[in-house]
């Protein structure tokens, strides 16, 4: 896997490590107090299979809690199993610095792992499912992400393997159905986007049948969502879709709304695109992470 951390902007993810300990300990420190500053190490333990993500984060961390040192024995992406071990767990790093700095920084940093390496897992799973029926297709998250948290996130759909859709509401245009309502048809709504967004911003309606895919497509839709389809049904329509307007018209189909691990080989079919998951974000399971200071004993 190549070096995801490379696409992570240095100042944002300085910006959301400094709020979440700042969130953590908003005044006096006691429990830091009680330890002390002699130096110490402390290890990460893994204790449920899952895909290893987040480790910039972890890092920064640690590097804003005054300059600890991490060591890792795991990539990024790695394929953790403490099934296998006596102990169900396995060594995952090292984190070296005094006392109350690794118990500072401990909350967060787990907190983040356990979640980035969870949407990870179910990412890789899809990404599994895909390869394993040869689906040419794209796999996807969407913006349904936790506040404040969307940078972890969509970093660990990349880890992952999977796309992470638009960013935010500034990357694409997406008209769903309020904005459509809002203004009185699907040829309105994506005539006054196109208006203010300019060549280089692409223009995705979500649809709910063929006829109103056709809407979208005439008025220059760059994508049409088929949103709340089952697979049988998305099928028929993308095929539909696709044969009628071949050398009229170029745009991807997305299908969307119900897609489960369980379900999803059903709507993979060669007529449809991208298939984008809220569930990659949404009720994922963590994985269980622990960090432990070490006695004297045993460093």
């Amino acid at each position: 896997m190549a070096d995801l951390a490379g696409v992570l902007p240095p100042c944002q993810v300085q910006k959301v490590v400094a709020d979440w300990l700042l969130e953590d300990t908003p005044s006096f420190d006691v429990g830091g107090f009680v330890v002390g500053t002699d130096d110490q190490v402390a290890i990460l333990f893994c204790k449920a299979k899952g895909v290893l993500a987040g480790v910039p984060f972890f890092d920064e961390v640690f590097r804003q809690v005054t300059n600890c040192r991490v060591e890792w024995k795991f990539t990024e992406g790695s394929l953790l199993d403490p099934s296998s071990t006596p102990n169900g767990k396995i060594e995952v790093a090292r984190v070296y610095g005094p006392a109350r700095f690794l118990l500072l920084g401990e909350r967060p940093a787990l907190n983040m792992l356990a979640r980035a390496s969870g949407i990870a897992t179910r990412c890789q799973k899809l990404r599994g499912l895909k390869e394993k029926t040869g689906w040419q297709g794209v796999i996807a998250g969407t913006r349904k992400t936790t506040p404040g948290f969307r940078l972890v996130e969509k970093y660990a759909m990349l880890v992952g393997g999977v796309d992470t859709h638009r960013m935010d509401l500034s990357s694409m245009v997406m008209l769903k159905d309020n904005h459509i309502w809002a203004t009185g048809s699907i040829s309105g709504a994506v005539a006054k986007a196109r208006s203010v967004a300019g060549f280089s911003v692409k223009i995705e309606v979500e649809c709910g049948s063929e006829a109103e895919a056709d809407e979208a497509i005439t008025a220059g839709a760059d994508i049409v969502m088929l949103d709340n389809f089952d697979g049988p049904g998305i099928r028929v329509a993308a095929k539909s879709l696709k044969e009628r307007w071949s050398g009229k018209a170029k745009f991807l189909i997305e299908g969307s709304g119900g897609l489960t691990e369980d379900n999803v080989e059903s709507y993979f079919c060669p007529d449809v695109d991208v298939l984008s998951f809220g569930s990659v974000t949404q009720s994922v399971p963590h994985i269980d992470f622990s960090l432990k200071v070490q006695p004297a004993s045993k460093k």
